[in-house]
């Protein structure tokens, strides 16, 4: 079975996928978007309800702060030729006290790995938030987030960069730390034009 193939019978599996039916208050509606030539994976949280609703990843505020901090259309974002899109928790998990519910820890574990090893070609991981830091960076991680995407260039070798959620909700984080804009997005669109070819 060619790779194509064998990741089309994968995201099959993916897209059908009930393991955590009983703690979604929507029911499951599993999100990724990936192509076996993407050169850039995003790994998220976990979706909202405009996404559970849509199907389409990043598709609210805080995708429109992360093209921009990558430097990319939505065109270019939604190219799944070459950027792939998986979050920590593929389905929208619910409303928390202080927004959504963390990504449910089932799903990483689950199918992150047998996805990776379909995408041979990506040379660039974002992670994104502190439950994709957690889960690739574990203790490599800083004290404090603001610390852990400062380091950056530390997990490069890796082939990842760990970046603050784009939420609008983190506004005062953004305004209590310039060094982000002023160094952090700059460095961030070198690596993708790097990471693309571009």
């Amino acid at each position: 079975m060619s790779g194509d193939k064998k990741l089309a019978a994968l995201l099959k599996r993916v897209r059908s996928c009930t393991h955590c039916t009983a703690h979604l208050p929507l029911g499951p509606n599993p999100v990724v978007h990936l192509g076996s030539s993407a050169k850039i994976m995003i790994i998220g949280q976990a979706p909202g309800t405009k996404v559970h609703k849509t199907g389409v990843p990043w598709n609210d505020p805080s995708g429109d702060n992360l093209r921009n901090w990558m430097g990319l259309s939505r065109e270019e974002f939604y190219d799944e030729s070459r950027i792939a899109i998986m979050p920590m928790g593929f389905c929208y998990p619910g409303k928390g006290k202080s927004g959504d519910m963390p990504p449910r820890p089932e799903c990483a574990p689950k199918w992150h790995e047998l996805i990776r090893t379909q995408l041979p070609d990506i040379r660039l991981t974002l992670l994104i938030g502190q439950y994709a830091h957690a889960y690739y960076l574990k203790d490599q991680r800083k004290n404090t987030l603001a610390e852990t995407v400062q380091a950056w260039k530390e997990y490069k070798k890796q082939g990842f960069i760990p970046l603050v959620h784009p939420s609008p909700r983190n506004r005062l984080w953004l305004k209590k730390n310039p060094w982000f804009d002023k160094e952090i997005v700059p460095a961030l669109r070198r690596q993708i034009k790097s990471a693309l070819g571009t």
